[in-house]
């Protein structure tokens, strides 16, 4: 069983950085494929970056972060991070952190979400 709590939320203003992290109490953390949405007001939930489990190791992101936003993982410590930098106004949205077992490209478990604002 996988229970994810993000945390690192807040505002900023454009241009800046916040690092959210995605943590979870269980030991096979290691095992899971993960992933970050962000749903905007008023809009549909979207793909923001996934990293995949920890034989693997490999990295996706949507094109509207590439190069501003960096996916990583400490599975010695069951956590996943999202860096982001240079923020804009329209990464403002709640973010979600997803898991999914690593032969599955379903997302079955997801934190509570964590509210980013980027404004000056």
């Amino acid at each position: 069983q996988v229970q994810l709590v993000e945390s690192g939320g807040g505002l900023v203003q454009p241009g800046g950085s916040l690092k959210l992290s995605c943590a979870d109490s269980g030991r096979t953390f290691f095992r899971y494929n993960v992933a970050w949405f962000r749903q905007a007001p008023g809009k549909e939930r979207e793909f923001v970056a996934r990293i995949s489990w920890s034989g693997v190791t490999r990295t996706n992101y949507t094109d509207s972060v590439k190069g501003r936003f960096f996916i990583s993982r400490d599975d010695a410590k069951s956590t996943a991070y999202l860096q982001m930098n240079s923020l804009k106004p329209e990464d403002t949205a709640v973010y979600y952190c997803a898991a999914g077992i690593y032969y599955s490209p379903d997302y079955d478990y997801w934190g509570q979400g964590t509210q980013v604002t980027v404004s000056s």
